[in-house]
């Protein structure tokens, strides 16, 4: 059979190929016994071909004259200064002339909406003006053509003859025509200039369609009249624009619910058009009777429009009838065409609410062929989860012409079909009841046809399992029936997840629940990180807000993880064949964009932040964190910093110039001497470990100015080498134990030998050598290995972590994992409690008995004593997970209220303790840390309802506790299902951020703190070079928290409480009752506090408020006599309910002594402190380079991954190591030190 043109027999070499034959497999294809294939000549070059290249590669980079090192020292740390920075420019795609018209005229709905009511005037002026002809001509003067003698006509009754000149030839005032052609002119041209920008590729269709005809009617007779006077008399049917207005008011209507976003009754719409449509008819009965009647009776205009109303309105008095067959004919036309449509309009009307979307009727095959649509699956729609969905599908430009057909089993929800008949849904949301698990429904659904298929779970379901195994049918029963069509399901439970492996991408509601809610303890706020990494933002949230936090904080939510091919970057080009960091820290501080992992093209794993060693081919694929795509972003060069560069110093002039980051980063003592002086250890006189955001020093001394060191283009193996942290030589091991007298436990690092389920990724982690008896498990009893019953006898260095969950479910192990990666120093291992409702069953034990300080206790989060018991006093962060038994309840958004009573109860019980709460409902947030007099908060309620006004998806993001991530839920990051489908490796590279996945050679995300002794450094442009120098790793954001002085009624009655607790004592009865909720711990009157053990002793009480009554009557004598009757009433009862809140606060804390004492704990650990009410704190996403640091700020970091370059002698593992092991381990968990 002869080859096609192009194509290569088995025996021919492709030349195209490196290495000509050689490069290739030849396949000779012959009956005769295989031979062995002849060495080719080649095959010996090419050892040394590859050595010829790898010289080339070695002498390219030469070393630099001595006088650049001189020069390194005269500039310091200029080198950050350089002017190859650029202005970059987003959404440049909506730039051209052709989409800039469309933005105007179709997309945008306020501009829209505007051409379309000018539509709408115009019409309706066209009609007026019709009316104005009709009244001023008078056919009795004479009828002719334009500037023909006139000529008058009589009717005749008794003949059959009609005389058509009345009819075809009206007058026409000169005024009146030319305001009638500038009219038609206009509506001329906006109707070509429409049917242009809607131009799909068939003229045919929009040529045929009611409205271009009619237009045409009614505008191209008036312009040829410009060219042919004689024909400006004739008659034009201009009352049929009346059909044409009433179309632009439905338009209108439709484009002004999209603007404002708001759901308006699809009743009142019926009417609307029902009222319109009827109007029409009548109209165009009435002008167009009177028109056919000036050859007959000549009816007047109001007379026409009597006739119209009694025959429409099926009265018929006769006494006005039409006399010639014409008018008759169009009363016939008239009445059939109102029989046919007023019907429909009120079946319509009446029918709407029940008929339109019980069943759903079917998405035809030839709308599933010519047009884009996803299928969502769910078991029960409700509002929050459809509007989630359609908020942020829709948010992709790409994505605007796609349709969503929903396939759900139950009846729709009021609330749904509500929104579901809005113009801006209804047109592109197609509601179908019917199940999965039919075909006959998913033929309906034209799953086949799809461009994909969402299967959600249900999480309000009190069986979450058995919401599962619904989810697994569903996505069995589709891949059986569309097996092309690609999956994206939502499953609950971990265990589950291994059923829909075949699954195109799967997000684990508890994986990453549990994963988020770990990282928040150790790295504060990333649930808020996460969040608003996978929400689809422009950044223009809260830009109108008078706080500068918020414009700064809406302003970098908009950045989101994008990608692109290096060979095909702009951003990235420049630096292939470079290191990873040096791309990311030079892309930073010239476009502004953070590079954060990449993926080989031969592989398809991503990897966050290879690291150093790691270096860019042209192939790679580079994900990004920015406001928008490179695609969308256009270059602009700050040529006057570029001149002022060249006019700069001599050093930098003539042919052989460097640019600054080369000089420096060449082989020179300065550099060297610099990473040395960033990576050793610190010799300062307050111990512990350096850091090594420490300023350089010379010779012991800081007179010379602090420098940074450039980012290398290629690793350097002598000045930077990340720690073996499978080393012997660690920190944990050299300095022992000193303060408890407690043997020191060695742990080891390996997999977790036994999982909960399948699918769970190994993760090398600290363990024990030997796994815990179960009874050593139990927090709070002893058992024969130790006699521990509290939390204060085991004596932890490190804070604990307080986990409240209902059961310990297989989810709870991805809580205790990224806590114990080998990652994490020992020294920063928190010890875990897990707070239970529920008894552990014996394979979750058997889970969690091989990893070091993990423990459980039964108890409640709603009992002091449970929380008392568990350490929570010595606990540093609590995390509330909600309850499976309270995620659904009669009311909606109630199913929270347990949980965020409870949590409001622990914030003024414990004010300092760092609570997480996972809730079910996100706007159940407003409610967490709720102050009913707290302005400041109102005022936020306000922004919030002016983003969703605003169509924003993230409105809840400037609530407090959010934006501190003290609050999360879990369907926010239903987002991330959603974003796959447009970005297929948003989960990958989530997952790898949680440490759900750990691929070899990718980083994972820390935190570092911002101490006073690191602000030498200022920004954050060169706190990126900082890191990237000296420890490579990629800072991606940052969280601040700040001072603020919140104008709420709250503030004054505390700096009132704290002016009156020191004016009180003045009086010497305050002295009597001052003594027990003054006393810290312990006391004069300890025998008090055992003997009232629950605190609400009914003597003691009642006197305390008693003498506050007093307090406040005495301070009310020596307020100011000036004063009139009211302001006096008022200081008194400001003082009085200051008085009232101290008593208060005086009471939570004796009750918690009093059960510390009752339980037999020590009372000294309890600490009463005051509320932080004037911090507020927010996560910054790729902040500019500019931006300033400020005490306390902490920094996310991903880290490259230690493992990656391991030494493998370990003689020079240890070598290497044992000068850096103080500076590369970090110290505490708070304070993550470089």
């Amino acid at each position: 059979m002869p080859l096609p043109d192009g194509a290569l027999s088995p025996g021919d070499v492709y030349q195209g190929a490196p290495g000509g034959g050689c490069a290739n497999r030849n396949f000779e294809f012959d009956t005769s016994p295989c031979a062995p294939r002849q060495p080719c000549a080649r095959d010996c070059e090419r050892p040394h071909a590859a050595r010829l290249r790898m010289n080339d590669l070695d002498s390219e980079v030469l070393p630099l004259p001595p006088r650049y090192r001189f020069r390194d020292l005269l500039l310091g740390d200029q080198s950050f200064q350089s002017d190859d920075r650029v202005q970059v420019e987003f959404y440049v795609n909506e730039n051209t002339f052709k989409e800039r018209l469309k933005l105007f005229f179709i997309k945008n709905q306020r501009s829209s909406l505007r051409i379309r009511l000018f539509n709408f005037s115009l019409k309706l002026l066209t009609c007026l003006l019709y009316i104005v002809r009709v009244l001023l001509d008078d056919p009795d003067l004479g009828i002719g053509c334009w500037g023909c003698p006139k000529q008058k006509y009589t009717f005749n009754e008794s003949s059959s003859e009609i005389n058509w000149a009345p009819i075809l030839w009206v007058e026409r005032k000169m005024d009146l025509w030319v305001i009638q052609v500038i009219v038609a002119i206009i509506s001329f041209l906006e109707t070509m200039l429409l049917i242009y920008l809607s131009y799909k590729g068939n003229i045919w269709e929009q040529v045929f369609r009611v409205s271009f005809v009619l237009e045409m009617i009614n505008t191209l007779p008036f312009i040829i009249t410009i060219f042919w006077p004689p024909l400006r008399n004739l008659f034009i049917p201009v009352f049929l624009n009346c059909w044409l207005a009433k179309h632009a008011l439905e338009n209108m209507i439709n484009d002004f619910h999209r603007a404002i976003l708001r759901t308006q009754s699809a009743m009142f719409n019926q009417v609307l058009i029902l009222f319109c449509t009827l109007l029409c008819l009548v109209f165009t009965g009435t002008c167009g009777i009177q028109h056919l009647e000036r050859a007959g009776g000549n009816l007047s205009l109001l007379t026409s429009f009597y006739f119209c109303i009694v025959t429409f309105s099926t009265v018929g008095y006769g006494d006005v009838t039409p006399k010639i067959w014409p008018s008759q004919l169009l009363v016939v036309v008239m009445i059939s065409v109102a029989l046919v449509v007023l019907p429909l309009q009120f079946e319509e009307l009446v029918y709407l609410w029940m008929e339109r979307q019980k069943s759903g009727g079917n998405y035809s095959r030839h709308r599933a062929r010519t047009e884009k649509h996803v299928v969502l699956c769910v078991s029960s729609l409700k509002i929050d989860l459809l509007m989630d969905f359609l908020n942020e599908f829709y948010a992709h430009p790409r994505l605007q012409d796609y349709y969503v057909v929903i396939l759900c089993p139950t009846e729709m929800d009021i609330q749904v079909r509500r929104v579901l008949q809005i113009p801006l849904w209804s047109q592109r949301v197609i509601y179908l009841q019917g199940s999965a698990l039919k075909d006959q429904d998913l033929m309906r659904a034209k799953m086949d046809n799809g461009e994909a298929c969402f299967i959600l779970s249900s999480r309000n379901e009190v069986d979450r399992t058995a919401a599962d195994h619904q989810t697994i049918l569903r996505a069995w029963a589709v891949k059986d029936f569309a097996p092309n069509c690609p999956l994206y399901v939502q499953i609950l439970k971990p265990e589950n997840k291994f059923h829909v492996k075949f699954a195109d991408h799967v997000v684990c509601e508890e994986e990453c629940k549990y994963a988020l809610l770990a990282l928040n303890c150790i790295c504060p706020a990333t649930s808020t990180l996460i969040t608003l990494l996978v929400h689809t933002s422009r950044g223009q949230e809260g830009q109108e807000s008078p706080e500068q936090w918020q414009r700064m904080y809406g302003r970098c939510s908009g950045n989101e993880v994008y990608h692109i091919r290096m060979g095909d970057s702009k951003f990235f080009r420049e630096y292939q064949g470079k290191s990873f960091t040096y791309a990311a820290f030079h892309a930073h501080k010239k476009y502004g964009v953070c590079l954060i992992g990449l993926k080989r093209e031969e592989h398809r794993s991503i990897l966050l932040n290879p690291g150093p060693r790691h270096i860019l081919a042209a192939s790679d694929t580079c994900f990004y964190i920015n406001i928008t795509k490179e695609e969308n972003s256009a270059f602009i060069f700050k040529q006057e910093e570029k001149q002022q560069k060249r006019a700069g110093l001599g050093l930098c002039e003539g042919p052989s110039r460097l640019p600054m980051h080369s000089i420096i980063a060449s082989v020179g003592t300065v550099a060297v001497d610099l990473q040395h002086a960033e990576c050793g250890p610190s010799r300062s006189s307050g111990g512990g470990g350096g850091s090594k955001l420490a300023p350089p020093t010379e010779n012991g001394s800081g007179s010379r100015r602090p420098s940074i060191a450039p980012v290398l283009e290629l690793a350097d193996s002598s000045a930077l080498l990340p720690c073996d942290l499978l080393s012997d030589q660690s920190e944990d091991e050299v300095t022992p134990s000193e303060d408890e007298g407690l043997s020191a436990v060695e742990y080891v690092r390996g997999y977790p030998p036994n999982s909960p389920y399948i699918g769970s990724t190994p993760t090398l982690c600290h363990l024990l050598p030997v796994k815990a008896p179960f009874c050593c498990l139990r927090l709070d009893k002893g058992c024969k290995h130790n006699s521990y019953e509290d939390a204060k006898a085991y004596g932890f260095k490190n804070k604990l972590i307080i986990v409240s969950a209902e059961t310990a479910g297989n989810g709870l192990y991805n809580f205790i994992v990224p806590l114990r990666a080998y990652y994490r120093s020992r020294r920063e291992l928190n010890p875990i409690v897990l707070l239970l409702d529920n008894k552990p069953d014996h394979h979750f034990l058997e889970a969690i008995c091989c990893f070091p300080m993990v423990y459980y206790m039964e108890g409640s989060v709603d009992n002091l004593d449970s929380l008392l018991q568990c350490g929570v006093i010595y606990a540093d962060n609590l995390v509330v997970v909600d309850k499976e038994s309270t995620m659904s309840a009669e009311e909606d958004y109630m199913a929270d209220a347990k949980t965020i009573v409870n949590v409001q109860t622990m914030f003024r019980l414990f004010p300092s303790l760092r609570i997480t709460t996972e809730l079910t409902h996100p706007s159940n947030m407003r409610f967490m840390q709720f102050r009913a007099k707290d302005s400041y908060s109102l005022a936020l309620s306000k922004l919030e309802k002016r983003e969703r006004e605003n169509g924003s998806n993230l409105a809840f993001m400037f609530r407090l506790p959010f934006a501190a991530g003290r609050v999360f839920s879990i369907s926010m990051l239903d987002t991330l299902l959603y974003q796959s489908f447009v970005k297929d490796y948003m989960i990958s590279i989530t997952r790898l951020l949680l440490g759900l996945d750990t691929t070899p050679g990718s980083g994972h995300l820390c935190a570092m703190k911002i101490s006073e002794e690191d602000l030498w450094i200022r920004t954050y442009g060169r706190l990126f070079q900082k890191l990237c120098s000296s420890s490579a790793e990629i800072p991606i954001g940052i969280y601040r928290t700040e001072c603020h002085v919140f104008s709420s009624s709250e503030t004054h009655d505390l700096r009132a409480q704290s002016q009156i607790s020191v004016n009180v004592e003045d009086f010497e009865d305050t002295r009597d009752v001052r003594g027990p909720w003054g006393a810290r711990a312990g006391g004069g009157r300890g025998s008090t506090h055992s003997r009232h053990v629950g605190g609400d002793d009914p003597a003691e009480h009642p006197l305390l408020r008693r003498k506050s009554l007093q307090w406040a009557r005495r301070l009310s004598r020596r307020g100011p006599k000036h004063a009139g009757k009211a302001a006096a009433t008022d200081w008194i009862g400001h003082h009085r309910l200051s008085l009232c809140r101290r008593s208060e606060r005086q009471e939570l804390s004796e009750l918690v002594k009093n059960r510390m004492k009752h339980l037999g704990l020590p009372t000294t650990g309890y600490d009463e402190m005051s509320d932080h009410q004037n911090t507020l704190s927010y996560v910054l996403i790729n902040p500019p380079p500019d931006t300033r640091l400020e005490p306390n700020d902490i920094v996310y970091l991903i880290r490259s991954d230690p493992l990656a370059h391991v030494v493998s002698s370990p003689q020079s593992r240890k070598s290497s190591c044992s000068n850096k092991l103080l500076s590369c381990n970090p110290e505490t968990r708070d304070e993550t030190q470089l």
